[in-house]
């Protein structure tokens, strides 16, 4: 690897996990854990309702982990677990409206915090990285 490429994937891992923990400071005040809100975000952004096992793997968390990050959203009243129509074993995770509450308050800050971390970007660098990354995402996709 060369050391531009090993300079590459360090500056993606941790400007990553910062970014993550700058809009966790960011929703400190919502009493959510880090963990909490990128669940919550996660299956409010799905198209329709995530599987457990769905939601972990686009977590990258342990099915065990996402369990007990479920059970402790549904005893806060953020999500309920839901019989799927078409196999009664998988329980499909939806927002409750209490969810929906907290998933448009991370939905503003996060974009708060994104405008004021980009307001200074080149436009044009914006794209070439963001296009340079969904090509990246992709690769990876067709190879898993």
């Amino acid at each position: 690897m060369s050391d531009l490429e090993e300079r590459f994937s360090d500056a993606l891992h941790s400007t990553s996990r910062s970014w993550r923990q700058a809009v966790d400071r960011k929703l400190k005040y919502l009493g959510v854990s880090q963990a909490s809100w990128m669940t919550i975000a996660t299956a409010a952004k799905a198209r329709s309702p995530l599987s457990q096992s769905e939601l972990a793997d686009r977590l990258a968390v342990e099915g065990a982990t996402m369990v007990a990050m479920i059970d402790r959203l549904v005893k806060a009243g953020l999500v309920n677990r839901e019989a799927s129509t078409t196999d009664r074993r998988v329980k499909r995770v939806v927002l409750t409206p209490a969810g929906m509450k907290i998933y448009e308050k991370v939905k503003a800050e996060a974009a708060a915090l994104r405008r004021d971390l980009l307001a200074n970007t080149d436009q044009k660098k914006l794209l070439i990285a963001t296009e340079l990354l969904e090509g990246l995402q992709g690769i990876i996709d067709q190879q898993a």
